[in-house]
């Protein structure tokens, strides 16, 4: 709180390009449905029906948390507050007028009053809101002169009110339409009373002056009014859970060490609603949201800070990516990125990174917090650590450059005319936590809210506080992209490119030393683990198939080597035996068509399988780690970006990416 309490401070300083300032304190956040427009004696012109529109309205402690029962706001308001003859056109809802009149008027006749709060009592004391509404056709009435709710397709075109209004067991309670106001008098450019900062000062002025008893405030150490009714409305506007509470008498919430509430923890008003103002805007300008989850950080002095669970691809780095088959761009030539990949990566990461650090002092605090509702009506803090600016910025750092991997990212792409194409990318990236949970569990995620919301908690320390990451992920990551028959090609390519990322960085962070290893991210002909050696001859295998197929202009199918692959990671040798014979008839295919390239292809497989340590090796059925998928991945990676010419392997181009390779041969 103390620390979203500064944040307000702070905030109040910064001039946002988006125009989403902080709300001002006894103000909430409300979403409004009917724009009365008066004169500036209070006398109704018109009315509209407003969509998706959002207003600061002004409100007391207990409205702006108010979830039940009477609680009026003093300016914008429900019809069931505004309406003086709500309960004469036969409203379903109880009527609160006389609270909402009373309110206005002691407003309105107090030092701070506002010739525009003046105008909206003057109106709605004539008690005709709904006559008027009902005239110009915003509210719909019944032949008995009653308002309706329900509307059906015989009854003609559904009007604008029952448009916007959300539906309680399947009937729509027009009471329930918020009522904001436009007063419009000459000479005033501004007439939207919800835009007025002169009015919102003169309701803040007079709040504060009505507000409790000083007590001591446990946020500012300031004797201020203490607050007794928290905000709600944090993630969004229909949001009734809320952050701070203790109004639990007899459920024995506090009882037992405390005799009432007040004796836990003072807060004031003015504190309270500062605090819940800043992580409302928060969560609204960079908050990441999972459900009723929502995971946001922050710097206190406002400065921008990398995003907490960007993929590494969306930062503002020199694009690392190779652009796959499916281009045809014939402009720029690529640059090779197989060689020295991991270093030119974590030096264009650095850069990146310095930018922050020369902007944020390396002392001042960095904020990270989860939050969610197990309930309708509380909220809860799931995780929070307060860092300095050079720890966070080190943590983000390490985090991106040791899970970082080539992913598969579609981009568009200008076309012909106005038409756009898809372009298939490799950029050396971290995943983002929720292309993770995607390449660990599948379609199973998206229907699973529960076991959602526990993976984002389980991945959050690893990437703020360089934590192990849950080997059950990792595991799970590596057996989804080695069943390669159970789902589509793109999304088996991304989940490879996520599996070979997770399993990069748990060695790269491995507990025990012997275990811990940085692999490269190009391919390395000279590393001979057993694994890699194994996942670079199923590439191989994979990729002659592939041309044979293309020199004999047959249809693309699924290959022998990624139908058997999960076969291959359970039992290598006696898989590789299967595969290798059903490679012969595509090798003399190749050998007769393309020769060269055939011979290029055995002399891979020839070296690969010499480089294994000893034949007692070669032929182990013993399982293969997640580890092959990285020799896999860097050989297909490889296969692709290279191609035959006068004997030799060379880097492809960009333009010639598209031509497959031996064509040219």
């Amino acid at each position: 709180m103390a620390k979203l309490h500064e944040t307000y401070e702070r905030g109040m300083e910064l001039t946002t390009a988006d125009g989403n300032a902080l709300m001002p304190i006894s103000h909430t956040l409300q979403n409004a449905h009917i724009n009365i427009v008066l004169d500036d004696k209070g006398n109704f012109k018109r009315a509209s029906v407003l969509e998706k529109t959002q207003i600061v309205l002004p409100a007391t402690e207990s409205s702006a948390g108010r979830s039940s029962g009477e609680a009026p706001h003093p300016l914008a308001d429900k019809l069931q507050y505004v309406a003086g003859d709500y309960q004469a056109y036969g409203g379903k809802k109880k009527a609160y007028f006389d609270g909402y009149i009373s309110l206005l008027e002691d407003w309105c006749n107090s030092e701070y009053s506002h010739p525009k709060a003046i105008a909206v009592l003057r109106y709605t004391e004539k008690r005709t809101v709904i006559q008027d509404l009902v005239a110009s056709g915003i509210c719909q009435v019944n032949e008995a002169g009653k308002l309706r709710s329900d509307w059906t397709t015989e009854d003609g075109e559904i009007p604008g009110l029952f448009r916007v209004l959300p539906k309680e067991q399947g009937k729509t309670e027009q009471g329930n339409a918020l009522v904001c106001w436009t007063v419009e008098s000459e000479g005033d450019a501004n007439s939207q009373t919800w835009r007025d900062e002169s009015l919102q000062r003169s309701w803040i002025e007079y709040n504060a002056r009505s507000a409790g008893k000083p007590d001591l405030c446990y946020i500012s150490g300031d004797q201020l009014p203490r607050a007794s009714n928290h905000p709600a409305k944090l993630r969004h506007t229909g949001d009734k859970a809320k952050l701070v509470s203790a109004n639990d008498t007899a459920g024995f919430t506090f009882r037992g060490r405390f005799n009432h509430a007040e004796q836990a923890a003072g807060v004031s008003l003015e504190a309270t609603q500062k605090a819940h103002n800043a992580l409302r805007w928060l969560i609204s300008r960079q908050g990441y949201r999972n459900g009723d989850q929502v995971m946001v950080a922050w710097a206190i002095s406002g400065k921008q800070i990398p995003e907490l669970l960007a993929p590494t691809h969306e930062f503002d780095l020199t694009d690392f990516g190779v652009v796959d088959a499916q281009d045809d761009s014939d402009n720029d030539p690529v640059i090779d990125l197989t060689k020295d990949l991991g270093q030119r990566f974590a030096q264009s990461l650095s850069r990146y990174m310095a930018g922050y650090r020369a902007k944020l002092d390396p002392i001042e605090s960095v904020v990270v917090m989860a939050l969610d509702s197990a309930t309708p009506g509380r909220m809860a803090v799931t995780y929070y650590r307060d860092f300095m600016a050079e720890e966070y910025l080190g943590k983000i750092e390490t985090w991106h450059r040791e899970f970082a991997w080539p992913q598969r990212v579609p981009r568009e792409m200008p076309g012909n005319g106005r038409s756009k194409r898809t372009v298939i990318t490799w950029p050396i990236s971290a995943p983002s936590p929720w292309a993770i949970l995607n390449a660990a569990y599948g379609d199973v995620i998206k229907s699973n809210e529960t076991l959602k919301k526990s993976l984002y908690e389980r991945l959050l320390p690893s990437i703020t506080e360089g934590r192990q990451i849950p080997v059950d992920i990792v595991n799970l990551a590596v057996r989804r992209a080695s069943n390669r028959n159970s789902s589509e090609r793109w999304e088996w390519e991304r989940n490879l490119g996520v599996a070979c990322a997770l399993y990069r960085g748990f060695h790269a962070r491995h507990p025990k030393q012997p275990f811990r290893r940085e692999y490269n991210m190009a391919l390395d002909t000279e590393y001979h683990s057993r694994d890699y050696l194994y996942g670079r001859l199923l590439a191989v295998g994979e990729r002659i198939e592939e041309m044979a197929m293309l020199v004999a202009s047959e249809p693309a199918r699924s290959t022998q080597a990624s139908r058997l692959m999960q076969r291959f990671a359970d039992r290598p040798a006696s898989t590789w035996l299967t595969i290798e014979k059903a490679l012969v008839p595509y090798q003399q295919r190749l050998k007769s068509k393309r020769p060269a390239l055939e011979s290029a292809y055995k002399s891979i497989l020839d070296s690969i399988c010499c480089a294994f340590d000893s034949p007692k090796e070669f032929n182990s059925d013993k399982r293969l780690s997640g580890e092959y998928l990285l020799g896999f991945h860097c050989q297909r990676k490889w296969l692709q970006d290279y191609k035959l010419s006068g004997g030799q392997w060379v880097a492809k181009a960009t333009a010639e990416i598209t031509t497959e390779e031996g064509m040219e041969q």
